[in-house]
C-alpha cells in the first residue's frame, strides 16, 4: 500500500499537499486524477467531523473501484476571536461559494473594524482525517495563530491568506512565498502530523 488519495479537486492545495508530502515514499493523487466525484454534506460541527466525511466518502468510492489506497482529506477556516470565531467551519461557504474571495475579505476587515477589537487575533485551522483500507481512521489537528490584517496584501497562496497578518514575520500568509507558508501553516502542520503516522505504518 503506497497510494493516497487526497479528497479534493483544489490544484493551490494539492500543490501545497505535494509539497509538503514528497519525501514520504507515497504516490500522491487527487480524487479528481482518480476519476472519483465526491461532493458530501458537510454538515459536521468541527472541522475534524467534517474531514471525516469527506475522507469516508471517497474511501466508500475507492472501495467500489477496487482502488487500494489511503484516504485523506482535509477541512480548514479562518477563526476570529471578535467575530465569535466566524467564518470556522463554515469558511468555504461564507457568504456564499460562488462569492469571491476579495469580497469575501473585505466583508471580515470591515466586521473586525466594526468591533473596535484592538488585538484583533484570528487564527487558521486544519484538520486531516485519514481512512486507511480496513476502515481505520486517524485525524490530526494544526493550526497557526496571528491577526486580520487591516487592508489586504501578497498575492502568494489563496482564500483567506491577504488577511492574515502573522506579527512573527510582519506581513500576511499571502507575502510569504509557498515554500515560507507549507513551513508554518495550519495545512503545513497537519500534513506533517499525519506523515509522522504514515512513516510508522511503513516501519
Amino acid at each position: 500500500m503506497n497510494k493516497i488519495v487526497f479528497a479534493t479537486g483544489n490544484k493551490d492545495k494539492m500543490a501545497e499537499i505535494r509539497e509538503i508530502m514528497d519525501d514520504l515514499g507515497f504516490e500522491v493523487s487527487s480524487m479528481k486524477e482518480e476519476g472519483i466525484e465526491s461532493d458530501p454534506e458537510e454538515n459536521g460541527a468541527s472541522f475534524e467531523e467534517n474531514a471525516l466525511i469527506k475522507a469516508r466518502a471517497v474511501h466508500e468510492i475507492c472501495v467500489e473501484k477496487g482502488i487500494e489506497a489511503i484516504v485523506l482529506s482535509d477541512d480548514s477556516g479562518l477563526e476570529i476571536d471578535c467575530l465569535n470565531k466566524e467564518p470556522g467551519i463554515m469558511s468555504a461557504r461564507y457568504l456564499g461559494r460562488d462569492t469571491s474571495y476579495e469580497e469575501k475579505n473585505r466583508n471580515l476587515i470591515e466586521r473586525t473594524d466594526a468591533t473596535g477589537d484592538p488585538e484583533r487575533t484570528a487564527r487558521f485551522v486544519c484538520a486531516v482525517a485519514a481512512v486507511f483500507p480496513d476502515g481505520t481512521e486517524k485525524v490530526v489537528r494544526g493550526t497557526i495563530e496571528g491577526t486580520v490584517a487591516h487592508t489586504p496584501s501578497g498575492n502568494h497562496g489563496f482564500g483567506y491568506d491577504p488577511i492574515f497578518y502573522v506579527p512573527e514575520f510582519g506581513c500576511t500568509t499571502a507575502d510569504l512565498s509557498n515554500e515560507e507558508k507549507n513551513r508554518v501553516s495550519h495545512r503545513g502542520n497537519a500534513l506533517r502530523m499525519m506523515k509522522e503516522i504514515l512513516n510508522e505504518i511503513k516501519k
